[in-house]
C-alpha cells in the first residue's frame, strides 16, 4: 500500500503497526532516553481497534513502559475505560496509576509515530502517570527534585488539569 508523501520506511513501519494492532490489539512504540529527556512509549492501534484513547508513559525505566501500556490496552479490550481525572490504585501488581488527557500539542512529539495511522491526528490520548515509588506524584512538592522533568505532564499547563491535585485527585 502506497500513501502519498512518506517515505518508504514510514510506509514499513505504517504497516507494522497496523499488522501488531491486528495481530495484539495495539503496536507499542518505544523512545529510549536521550540528551533530550526521559524515556517514553506509547500505543498505537489502541482508538481504532477498540475506541480507547491511546495511551503514553513518560520516565518509567524501558523495560516497565511498554508492561503499563499493553495492561492498559489489555484492560480496555476486555471493555474497562479509563477516564482522566481518576486515580486506579490497583492498575497494575500494586502501582497506582493517574491517567490524564494528552493536549494535543504534545503528540506530534511524544505520539509522533500514531500520525502514520491517523493522519490528521484526530484521535484521542491518555497519559499513564505514575508515583515515585515513595508515593510522590510529579507535580508534588514533596517529588524527588527532577523529577517533574523526568516524568512531565502532557497537559497544556504542564500540572493535572481534569482534576484538582489534592482535592479530588492525587
Amino acid at each position: 500500500m502506497s500513501l502519498d508523501g512518506i517515505t518508504e520506511e514510514d510506509a514499513q513501519l505504517r504497516q507494522w503497526l497496523l499488522n501488531e494492532a491486528e495481530e495484539r490489539g495495539n503496536a507499542v512504540v518505544q523512545v529510549p532516553q536521550d540528551e533530550y529527556g526521559a524515556p517514553y512509549c506509547f500505543s498505537v492501534g489502541a482508538w481504532r481497534r477498540f475506541g480507547v484513547p491511546e495511551a503514553v508513559v513518560v520516565g518509567l525505566p524501558e523495560d516497565m513502559g511498554p508492561v503499563l501500556v499493553n495492561a492498559y490496552v489489555a484492560r480496555a479490550r476486555s471493555g474497562e475505560r479509563f477516564r482522566p481525572g481518576r486515580l486506579y490504585d490497583d492498575f497494575f501488581d500494586g502501582v497506582p496509576v493517574a491517567v490524564e488527557r494528552v493536549a494535543k500539542g504534545h503528540y506530534p512529539q511524544f505520539l509522533g509515530s500514531a500520525f502514520l495511522l491517523y493522519r490528521t491526528g484526530d484521535f484521542p490520548a491518555v497519559q499513564l502517570i505514575t508515583p515515585t515509588p515513595d508515593g510522590a506524584w510529579p507535580w508534588q512538592q514533596q517529588a524527588p527534585d527532577g523529577f517533574a522533568a523526568w516524568q512531565p505532564v502532557l497537559t497544556e499547563s504542564g500540572v493535572p488539569e481534569s482534576w484538582t491535585p489534592g482535592v479530588d485527585g492525587p
